[in-house]
């Protein structure tokens, strides 16, 4: 199964970029705060600072990437182009980014006014981005898994934010609501209904294209985005109808739709015709390896729930599902799309007369690399922490801001690479008139 692209209706190449370039920021500021309160993070993960932490990686990283590359592929992969994409990308990126800072803030000093405030800020952010997309994409057909993914995904994002900002809301006026179970499922909704459909749709692209695998199988393709939604859908009415039986099937079967799609993906890359490991390669096996781990552990609490309730269950769960899992993803896409949609934008700006230069030579693979080793080191010592909270948690909030500082600098470079080819490019043109 392969998609057909259309790189010329590609949006401006500052559309997405803004949102790849400051979500790193995110990741520094969650390493810095892990390094200033350090062991009372890893006591719950209802602790403030570890909610603020979560969602700095959730929203303020998570979020902001693939906001920027669905602006990106939508009208690549789905023929649904955006209404004036640039000025979508500016108000959209300010409301999310102030948005994380408040619902990061309101959290961790306990402020009602700024979860109220980012409630409305996210809320209305990604109102803006459910229209906008939702009218690029009303009347494009289904054609492909890609597509329905794409479509299911926006049904995810509605979900976790309405929940989202209830729950806010909820908690700075002091509602009466079961903000636990609540949490669960918003959660799940954020990971698989939003994060795991949308990864889903975008390897289904990316995968074959930049890791020169075999393409998916098309059955398997079509049915996972619409089995997890509709998994999250079962889980959505058996909380109102208060079914914990039900609740543990649908947990159960997310688990195993998400360890079937980490298998088919692994055995893949394992046909994979490029024969070096580069950077994307090992985050991507890195991503498998923990979201596998962590699938086990929420099919293994689905059949006995009391092992939940184990000290540092949630939070090893939760580290090797968002950090060991989605980070890699997300971190192995980024260093695939930058460098490849600089190439792009460097190739038509040379209107095939002056060639633009090799990916390798916008970011190098040493580079990332690097980048790549203090990661690993960051999510060991965070695993670790869970269990020797007082030795390791700071330790592990400065390499987790280092890894998010390079994995930043290393995409202000290719970008800085890309208008200093730019430029000469353009020099070059003027030159030959």
């Amino acid at each position: 199964m392969s998609a057909l692209l259309s790189f010329e209706n590609a949006p401006p190449f500052a559309a997405p970029l803004r949102f790849f370039l400051s979500a790193p920021l995110f990741v520094v500021l969650a390493g810095l705060l892990l390094l200033v309160d350090g062991p009372s993070l890893f006591a719950s993960r209802w602790m403030p600072g570890t909610l603020a932490i979560t969602h700095l990686l959730t929203v303020g990283f998570m979020l902001q990437v693939m906001l920027g590359a669905l602006i990106q592929i939508l009208p690549v992969v789905a023929g649904a182009n955006l209404a004036q994409p640039q000025r979508l990308a500016v108000v959209l990126h300010a409301g999310l980014t102030l948005g994380t800072l408040a619902l990061a803030g309101g959290f961790y000093l306990g402020a009602p006014a700024l979860l109220s405030t980012a409630a409305i800020l996210l809320g209305l952010s990604a109102l803006l981005f459910v229209l906008a997309t939702g009218r690029a994409l009303l009347g494009v057909p289904s054609t492909s898994p890609t597509i329905r993914g794409l479509k299911l995904a926006l049904l995810g994002l509605s979900a976790v934010v309405a929940l989202g900002v209830a729950m806010a809301l909820a908690i700075a006026g002091g509602w009466a609501l079961p903000l636990a179970r609540l949490a669960d499922l918003h959660a799940a909704w954020g990971l698989g209904g939003w994060a795991g459909v949308l990864l889903a749709a975008m390897a289904y692209v990316v995968v074959p294209m930049f890791q020169l695998t075999p393409g998916y199988p098309a059955r398997p393709s079509w049915w996972f985005p619409v089995l997890i939604s509709a998994l999250l859908l079962l889980w959505s009415v058996a909380l109102v109808a208060d079914l914990p039986w039900l609740i543990r099937l649908s947990e159960g079967g997310l688990a195993l739709a998400g360890l079937a799609f980490a298998g088919l993906t692994g055995r893949l890359q394992g046909q994979r015709r490029r024969a070096r490991a580069d950077a994307t390669y090992r985050y991507w096996q890195l991503g498998l390896g923990c979201s596998q781990l962590a699938l086990l552990m929420l099919l293994t609490a689905s059949l006995w729930p009391a092992v939940a309730e184990l000290a540092g269950w949630s939070l090893i769960f939760g580290i090797l599902l968002i950090a060991g899992g989605f980070m890699p993803f997300i971190i192995g896409m980024l260093y695939k799309i930058v460098p490849f949609l600089a190439w792009m934008h460097l190739q038509n700006q040379g209107q095939a007369r002056i060639p633009a230069p090799h990916m390798n030579r916008i970011l190098a693979d040493a580079d990332m690399q690097k980048q790549l080793r203090v990661y690993l080191a960051a999510l060991f010592l965070l695993l670790a922490a869970v269990f020797f909270p007082d030795w390791l948690a700071r330790p592990a909030g400065l390499l987790l801001a280092l890894a998010g500082g390079g994995l930043g600098y290393n995409l202000g470079a290719a970008f800085r690479r890309y208008c200093r080819y730019g430029a000469e490019i353009a020099s070059k043109l003027a030159a030959i008139g």
